[in-house]
């Protein structure tokens, strides 16, 4: 959808009029909802620039000029293009990522972003010509008038607010030498520079056919990117499905193709615990139905899983189109009915109803999702609820997939990969935590879990298992993240000053899950959710504790800067006991989910004395238990190793 588009003459004569801005702002009130201020402002700051790039006699005015085109399957808007014929008479488009900016700071640590002022806060943000490439990669891989018509794409980006330094200009770092090389970055002084770009491209008009054509082109996978995905896939070990693993994957294929068929909307329900395989299914789900020629998405609202299975599949290549299948979940709310053949949703407990920075934007992300797609796929485990603002229970899913008239399926992932295949591991830990009672008291030993004194032992025991770079530290949000985009490694945020001791929260989201070096730094819910690794230690914060016989939460202690809680207070002066049963609940899952990200094995440290000592005393019951056991399965050997131990924990 384009919402604005003439050609170069009536652009030029529009802002000379200075209507344009006023057109635009009228345009995009009609179609979607009314723009900010600051959006009308930002149109009529970049117009004016665009203007003086135009106003050349050497650019076609016959040229196509598109405003705000929203790439179809996406809230995705490709700021500026300009089309036209190339000297060799080839179709071209220009285009043009436009950006206010007027600084940036050091780069993240990830790979194509950097770090500006935006939504009122410093934010890691894409480079602004990956920004540009990734759009032209979206059309080439998606959009078939594109690549049968055989429209040459020349992405750019224009920022006229900015100066680039000369020295430690952190768009021009070393890193993005090829991105800039291949995308060319123009700015306060580059209004020449662009235009000279344009022309280079665009020295014949097409009185806008080439933009009816790119609008009215069919949202298709190309058969390129198509290979791509299964030649990432094939081999990878990460992703091999079994069991009943394989039987979701079936059943969600052939549910996807009945929609193809006959046009019924659909939704699959799949409820699975810890490291049942929910995103191993997703994954594979994605790169099939592309490889059938559907066009799918991957979504989550947390950045993390995002990054680190896109990573994970494209291994070290850098690939913008392979990026483009992976969304949050609050940019459904502004695209037309059916516009996705089949949405992925991995971690769907974690949805909320508003989006947006402000939370202001939508209604239901549910909903959103469901009308989106023709057909949708929600992995759910509700005792990973973990926000106050989250929504994804199996019952709201049900509610809105009735409202929005679909056919409700049901699936259910019960084989435990995680905590060595010990589901009587996490039928002890709901009992411990107090989450539900459990007539599991016997802890399968095979999964290494114990209770440290101290966070330097729980540190040094992450660290001798990281051989693999698949052990990390992970804290409840009880210390405040004030320095979010930083880059001070030396930086110590967690501080447990009777231990003496401190550590840095990670520096990025997803991608610290799978940096070399981020041993050294610790995780939280909101960068682990949905990840596994081999050996984790959890840091069990003040905000769980164990008092009068049982284990008690404090919301108040846990860390301003954590959004989990975001309107609690507001609700406990409303309702102060229905306050105290949310937090209760979000913290005690919190915690749960936290302790059982490790396949493997893990250590707890707990800042509260007496809950650490109520988890070890459980821990040597279910010893003890498991012992018992064994002496009726195995008789006088287990019962004399069963006498030696009980001597040893009495002393």
């Amino acid at each position: 959808m384009i919402i604005y588009n003439n050609t170069v003459a009536g652009f030029i004569a529009g802002t000379e009029a200075g209507t344009l801005a006023h057109h635009l702002d009228d345009l995009v009130r009609r179609r979607f909802r009314r723009p900010a201020q600051s959006e009308l402002r930002s149109w009529k700051n970049s117009l004016q620039y665009m203007y003086m790039v135009l106003s050349d006699q050497d650019i076609p005015r016959d040229a196509g000029v598109a405003i705000e085109y929203m790439i179809p399957g996406t809230a995705k808007r490709i700021d500026f293009i300009i089309s036209g014929f190339d000297n060799e008479a080839q179709k071209a488009a220009v285009i043009i990522e436009l950006k206010q900016w007027e600084e940036t700071t050091t780069p993240t640590d990830d790979v194509d972003l950097v770090t500006t002022w935006i939504g009122g806060a410093y934010r890691a943000v894409p480079h602004p010509c990956y920004q540009a490439k990734s759009y032209a990669d979206l059309l080439t891989d998606f959009n078939e008038a594109v690549r049968q018509g055989h429209i040459d794409l020349h992405p750019c980006a224009f920022l006229h607010n900015y100066p680039l330094r000369r020295e430690n200009e952190p768009l021009l770092d070393p890193r993005f030498h090829d991105l800039v090389r291949q995308v060319p970055l123009f700015d306060q002084t580059g209004t020449r520079q662009l235009r000279d770009f344009v022309k280079r491209f665009v020295r014949r008009g097409d009185q806008k056919r080439i933009l009816y054509e790119i609008e009215s082109g069919r949202i298709r996978p190309s058969k390129s990117l198509q290979d791509r995905l299964v030649s990432m896939l094939a081999g990878n070990q990460e992703f091999t499905m079994i069991d009943d693993q394989k039987v979701v994957f079936e059943h969600a294929l052939s549910m996807a193709e009945r929609t193809h068929r006959d046009g019924q909307k659909r939704v699959l329900l799949v409820e699975g615990g810890p490291g049942t395989g929910k995103s191993v299914v997703a994954i594979n789900l994605l790169v099939e139905l592309t490889a059938r020629d559907r066009l799918v998405q991957y979504i989550s609202r947390n950045a993390a899983p995002r990054q680190v299975y896109r990573s994970r599949l494209k291994g070290h290549r850098r690939m913008s189109s392979v990026d483009n299948l992976f969304k949050g979940s609050g940019s459904y709310y502004e695209l037309k009915p059916d516009t996705l053949d089949v949405a992925i949703v991995d971690e769907a407990h974690r949805l909320n109803e508003k989006s947006g920075f402000y939370g202001n934007k939508g209604e239901n992300q549910i909903y959103e999702i469901i009308r989106s797609s023709r057909c949708s796929i929600f992995f759910v485990d509700e005792d990973q609820m973990i926000s106050i603002r989250d929504i994804g229970s199996v019952a709201e899913i049900r509610r809105q997939a009735a409202r929005a008239g679909a056919q409700l399926s049901m699936e259910t992932l019960s084989s435990q990969f995680r905590c060595n295949g010990s589901d009587g591991y996490l039928s002890w830990l709901d009992d411990v935590l107090q989450i539900r009672e459990s007539a599991y008291t016997v802890l399968d030993t095979q999964y290494d879990i114990d209770v440290v004194d101290t966070p330097q032992e729980l540190e040094a025991w992450v660290r001798a298992r990281n051989t693999n770079n698949k052990a990390r530290i992970l804290a409840g949000y009880c210390w405040e993240w004030p320095t979010a985009g930083r880059s001070n490694r030396d930086f110590h945020d967690i501080v447990i000053e009777e231990h003496n001791f401190a550590m840095s929260w990670n520096l990025n989201e997803g991608i610290w899950a799978i940096e070399p070096d981020s041993v050294s730094q610790a995780g939280c819910i909101h960068t682990s959710q949905g990840l596994e690794f081999e050996y984790t230690g959890v840091i069990i914060g003040p905000d769980m504790f164990f008092a009068k016989g049982s284990i008690q939460t404090d919301y108040r202690r846990r860390a301003t800067s954590d959004a989990s809680l975001r309107g609690i207070g507001k609700l406990a002066r409303h309702d102060p006991e229905e306050a105290r049963r949310t937090a209760d609940r979000i913290i005690r899952n919190t915690y749960r989910t936290l302790m059982t990200r490790g396949m493997k094995g893990c250590r707890i440290f707990c800042t509260d004395l007496p809950l650490a000592r109520y988890l070890k005393t459980r821990l040597q019951e279910a010893r003890l238990a498991r012992l018992d056991a064994d002496v009726l399965d195995y008789g006088l050997g287990a019962a004399e190793e069963l006498r030696r131990y009980r001597t040893r924990s009495d002393s």
